[in-house]
């Protein structure tokens, strides 16, 4: 499972367990980079909707001495001698993606998306390229050309993967 779920007051039987995980993970961010981003809740509650594109008052920093006591998230920023905290009714983290949404319980309409930035990768797009195919062995090489923008890729696939590329077309 990719998402772990603890909310107050919950009679799910895994809650305690899953607060465990949770507080496990909040804790081992101490000293790393983060992301810090605050989104009002859709009428339908579901995070999946909210806009996560970078906005003002996003953050991105280092985190020091992230904690939980009680259900408590305390944390600290660089440069900053006071201990922050908020109080969760839910907390939600996705291991897969590395985020945690918290549902602050001063703020019933707020989510917080916590997270270890993510990779950002480089985009290019070509627009009816060239295409050759070549084989090397037991695998096939994908190479796109883009003349206007002097642009070769070279994709190097398996026999699977192009069964999968076959497959996605």
């Amino acid at each position: 499972m990719s998402t772990i779920i603890w909310e107050q007051g919950s009679n799910n039987l895994e809650n305690a367990d899953n607060f465990a995980i949770i507080k496990q993970w909040f804790t081992n961010l101490n000293s790393k980079e983060i992301t810090w981003k605050q989104r009002l809740l859709p009428p339908t509650r579901d995070v999946r909707e909210i806009d996560w594109e970078a906005q003002r008052f996003d953050e991105k920093f280092i985190i020091f001495n992230s904690d939980i006591r009680g259900i408590t998230l305390y944390w600290q920023k660089p440069d900053a001698p006071q201990e922050r905290n908020t109080t969760p009714s839910k907390l939600e983290l996705d291991t897969l993606k590395q985020q945690l949404y918290i549902y602050p319980q001063s703020q019933k309409d707020v989510v917080i998306r916590l997270a270890v930035p993510e990779i950002v990768y480089q985009k290019l797009q070509m627009i009816n390229p060239q295409v050759e195919v070549s084989r090397l062995n037991e695998n096939y090489v994908l190479i796109l050309r883009d003349e206007k923008l002097k642009i070769e890729v070279k994709v190097a696939l398996t026999p699977e993967k192009i069964n999968q590329l076959k497959e996605q077309l």
